[in-house]
């Protein structure tokens, strides 16, 4: 404190203090914000909108969908961010809806029609097992008879799969014709 009332008192002191502080201000690269400083908000109200972030939004807003795209991989790859999924609109809003019977139809959408259908051997008649190892033989391509024994005796066993309509219609009359019990799946 004396020291203090030496420099106030002593005019000399003072204006070689004052230009030691000018020459410290100077010579430092400090920056004084043009910006004036802003009271804290209140609880419960809400903030002013930071006048900066306003204009990069409305910058934003007046890009078109193109430019909008090259600054979203810009920004992706400038901050390395991941692309993430895209989440549809009220996905997070919670579980979903109960709906009534005629409801789950019509949003169901037109019935899935199967195209591709499998022969099924269920069993076969012991009586006729020879000619049904020739049948199968004749009908499955690249089997022989100890292939085809082997499998009416592992029975049920999908015969053929991925085949049309018609091809396992036939399919099952034949192998129905020699006494086996077949399904088509």
């Amino acid at each position: 404190m004396h020291l203090l009332r030496q420099i106030v008192c002593n005019r000399r002191a003072a204006t070689h203090f004052g230009k030691y502080v000018r020459n410290f201000v100077s010579s430092t690269n400090v920056r004084l914000s043009a910006e004036p400083l802003v009271a804290p908000v209140p609880d419960g109200a809400d903030a002013p909108p930071n006048p900066k972030l306003q204009k990069i939004v409305s910058d934003i807003a007046a890009l078109n969908l193109l430019e909008v795209s090259e600054l979203s991989t810009l920004l992706k790859k400038t901050l390395n961010l991941p692309d993430a999924p895209v989440v549809a609109y009220g996905a997070a809003a919670g579980g979903p809806v109960a709906q009534t019977p005629e409801e789950e139809e019509a949003s169901a959408g037109p019935a899935v029609i199967q195209t591709l259908f499998k022969v099924k051997l269920n069993s076969f008649d012991e009586s006729k097992k020879i000619v049904l190892i020739k049948e199968l033989k004749s009908l499955c391509e690249g089997m022989n008879l100890v292939q085809a024994k082997k499998f009416i005796e592992a029975a049920p066993a999908f015969v053929k799969e991925d085949l049309s309509k018609e091809e396992a219609e036939t399919l099952k009359a034949a192998l129905e014709k020699v006494g086996a019990v077949v399904e088509i799946v």
